[in-house]
């Protein structure tokens, strides 16, 4: 019987993978339908714990959120199960976009598609850093705290400030709320951590970050393994899920490394939008296109998705299954509540000015400007769903 039930939970996992379009805001409803009323794996309650539990950890939320659900129905075998099924189709199709990139690159019509894709990328941007600074924003401090991170990186551009600024602001919000001390809470919850499994946690990304620092650059080894501690490090600082993913990579990958062109990146990054599943998949395009841009064969391009893939999604996966067993205690510690509002402004920062740096390759021209205001205003004030206005841009590419 609990078999049976096990195998129907994937089955409505599939099914929910498929059609998960709307990013992380729409799939928590997605699962309060599917997952609690029409299914009950687990009560409300606990979803929106878990769903609580993933605003304070680092990496995908939605993943972490349908990994804690199948970790409840069945443990650690099926919350394997259940991130190998959502990741793999959004991740596959990411894939064969950068496989057939320089193809589609060479037709005069995708050109014009890429004038009218390019513009909504953008004005998705902008509209996911206009609603998460809605939501979070509810105090001049957090006001201050988005406003220094978004001119420090600008100013700094450097992927090392990210993990300081994301520190800074969660220092400061939980120094200026302060909460009622929880000393015996903390010692029972502190005792039953592994110190090991920490170490582990922080030794992978300091294993690939040295060994990305010693290899020669000229060797083939070189960059796949710069790009998993990369990838690595960002699944790390990453607060608040897939719109703020989008700022931090186009950050580092595009100003800083320029391991892509901003071209290549906001014509990825629109067609993620039109597909269902996490947003952190976009990563496999980012990789690909990495190693295409190196020179890589496509058996290197491939690489470099999986590299990628499984770079930025392995803390997340690590940490909500860590987690989940002590979650009970852990989220009633104060301290760690209040840090969350200085980490999500610090992040609305870091959207504002990935927002301006992609502006600049775009340009500024009626077109581009209309589509930007366009896309915004359809997404603020209507009901019409992302896919449905990259559907539009590519239709009026190919007919303009």
């Amino acid at each position: 019987m609990l078999r049976k039930r096990q195998l129907i939970f994937l089955t409505d996992v599939i099914l929910f993978t498929l059609t998960a379009f709307g990013g992380a805001q729409a799939h928590i409803g997605m699962m309060l339908k599917n997952f609690v009323k029409k299914r009950q794996y687990i009560t409300e309650n606990e979803l929106l714990e878990l769903n609580a539990l993933t605003q304070i950890l680092p990496g995908p939320s939605s993943t972490q959120t349908l990994i804690g659900i199948a970790y409840k129905v069945g443990g650690l075998p099926i919350a394997i199960s259940t991130f190998i099924i959502w990741i793999l189709p959004s991740t596959v199709m990411m894939c064969l976009a950068v496989l057939s990139y320089t193809l589609l690159g060479q037709k005069e019509k995708f050109g014009q598609v890429l004038q009218y894709i390019q513009p909504v990328a953008v004005g998705i941007v902008a509209y996911a850093a206009y609603a998460f600074g809605e939501k979070v924003l509810k105090s001049k401090t957090s006001y201050w705290l988005a406003a220094g991170s978004l001119f420090a990186t600008l100013l700094i551009r450097n992927a090392y400030a990210f993990p300081i600024l994301i520190l800074i602001g969660g220092i400061v919000s939980s120094s200026i709320n302060r909460g009622v001390e929880e000393n015996d809470l903390r010692v029972r919850l502190f005792s039953n951590i592994n110190p090991r499994k920490i170490a582990y946690f922080i030794g992978v990304l300091l294993l690939f970050a040295g060994l990305g620092a010693l290899i020669n650059r000229t060797s083939p080894f070189s960059l796949p393994i710069r790009m998993f501690e990369n990838f690595y490090r960002n699944g790390i600082m990453i607060f608040g899920g897939g719109q703020v993913l989008v700022p931090f990579m186009y950050t580092e990958f595009v100003e800083m490394k320029a391991y892509l062109t901003s071209d290549q990146f906001l014509s990825g990054y629109a067609f993620q939008q039109a597909l269902p599943g996490p947003t952190f998949s976009f990563t496999s395009f980012v990789g690909g296109m990495t190693m295409k841009n190196s020179g890589a064969s496509i058996y290197g391009q491939i690489v470099g998705s999986i590299i990628a893939v499984l770079g930025i999604n392995l803390p997340g996966l690590i940490l909500i299954l860590f987690i989940v067993p002590f979650w009970n205690d852990l989220k009633k510690i104060t301290r760690i509540k209040n840090s969350l509002s200085g980490i999500n402004a610090v992040s609305v920062g870091f959207m504002g000015a990935a927002f301006l740096l992609l502006i600049h390759p775009v340009g500024i021209n009626f077109l581009s400007v209309s589509l930007i205001i366009l896309t915004f205003l359809l997404l603020a004030y209507t009901k019409v769903k992302t896919p449905l206005i990259i559907l539009a841009a590519v239709l009026l590419g190919l007919i303009l």
